[in-house]
């Protein structure tokens, strides 16, 4: 038996096709610019994560990041650019380039975890510790039925 459900369709399906996360994107990508930290939110995601285990593989950032292969060499190369992160070959299999922060990728932490904070507040500005715990569930239980 199926429960039925009145709910507004146009919102389940802005929540379901992106919009709400390209808003918080673009709402960070604004912050970043405001306090001159050159880097958009899809390279602060690889940062993110290479800040917590400096020199994987970039199938590791792929898998991390949801990000197919084609976009995250495209992403790694802009990055290497900007002198944020270098490729360095693997000791063991020379094929395999292992990604690593520079000096420049390791000293945007500070400033970019304080943006990305003062972000998030904003865009959960008025939710309840129980609104905000009911809608991570709920995501969370959205994720795990829909992903492969």
């Amino acid at each position: 038996m199926s429960e039925q459900f009145n709910f507004d369709i146009k919102l389940i399906f802005a929540i379901l096709n992106g919009k709400v996360s390209a808003a918080i994107n673009r709402k960070l990508y604004r912050n970043f610019r405001q306090y001159n930290v050159d880097i958009t939110p899809e390279q602060w995601t690889v940062l993110l994560y290479l800040w917590e285990k400096d020199g994987v593989t970039q199938q590791e950032l792929c898998n991390a990041t949801f990000k197919d292969k084609p976009s995250m060499t495209r992403l790694i190369d802009n990055m290497e650019r900007l002198n944020l992160v270098v490729r360095i070959s693997g000791k063991t299999d020379r094929r395999i380039n292992l990604i690593h922060l520079t000096k420049t990728g390791r000293d945007l932490e500070e400033k970019s975890r304080f943006i990305a904070n003062k972000t998030l507040k904003e865009a959960l500005r008025g939710l309840s510790v129980e609104e905000l715990s009911i809608s991570q569930e709920v995501l969370r239980k959205v994720f795990l039925n829909t992903k492969d």
